[in-house]
């Protein structure tokens, strides 16, 4: 048996995205174990989705520290101790510091519910909403010292249809989320993963898909 990619998840959340790492560990279409998931919130669900699979947790509440490099300091030790290779963002509500990016260094990834580089930030599907876009998504990309602005790995797109509000939106994005984000790291486990500067080369598997997306849809 090939050896397992050690994950590291960090979530401040419900966990959704956690679940599907989980399941895709369990079920084992990607070749990675969950070392330990780390929270800054004593009440995230993701807490108990971890539980439930008996992956190892850790709370390091980040008000019980006074400056911001304590609490940093603290998690990516947590994290060495545990042996992870791959810090994984999963809503984890902390601006990722120098600190975790001098540790982990092309090794932290993040999952964004807009198609970067436009709509970074919070309430994205809002902003998507509000400029008229025609098509939003997900991305899966490196973490730098920016604000979701490192390179991309993977994308997935849909259609903002024209009775979507925020909240239909998002649910139709975290449904592709929840497909892509164990694929990316599948892809980087596999070593198929190559980052040179702010270009992502994936090592190709035969499947290649060269399909236009249109909305409004033309007939024809």
């Amino acid at each position: 048996m090939s050896k397992l990619l050690r994950i590291g998840v960090l979530a401040s959340g419900g966990g959704t995205n956690l679940q599907a790492i989980i399941d895709r560990c369990m079920d084992g279409s990607l070749a990675a174990e969950i070392a330990v998931v780390i929270t800054n919130n004593p009440g995230a669900g993701a807490l108990d989705r971890a539980r439930s699979a008996g992956v190892p947790t850790l709370c390091i509440n980040h008000r019980d520290f006074s400056q911001r490099h304590e609490f940093d300091g603290a998690v990516v030790k947590a994290l060495q101790d545990a042996g992870v290779e791959l810090v994984v963002l999963a809503g984890f509500m902390r601006i990722i510091t120098q600190t975790f990016i001098d540790a982990f260094p092309e090794r932290i990834i993040n999952i964004h519910p807009a198609l970067l580089p436009a709509f970074p930030g919070l309430h994205v599907q809002q902003q998507a909403l509000d400029y008229g876009a025609r098509f939003s998504g997900c991305t899966v990309h490196l973490v730098d010292g920016g604000v979701d602005t490192g390179p991309i790995i993977m994308q997935a797109v849909v259609p903002i249809l024209a009775d979507d509000d925020a909240d239909t939106l998002a649910a139709r994005i975290l449904e592709q989320e929840h497909r892509i984000y164990p694929r990316a790291i599948q892809l980087i486990a596999e070593g198929r993963v190559h980052i040179n500067g702010r270009q992502v080369k994936i090592d190709p598997d035969g499947v290649v898909e060269t399909t236009a997306l249109v909305n409004p849809a033309i007939a024809d």
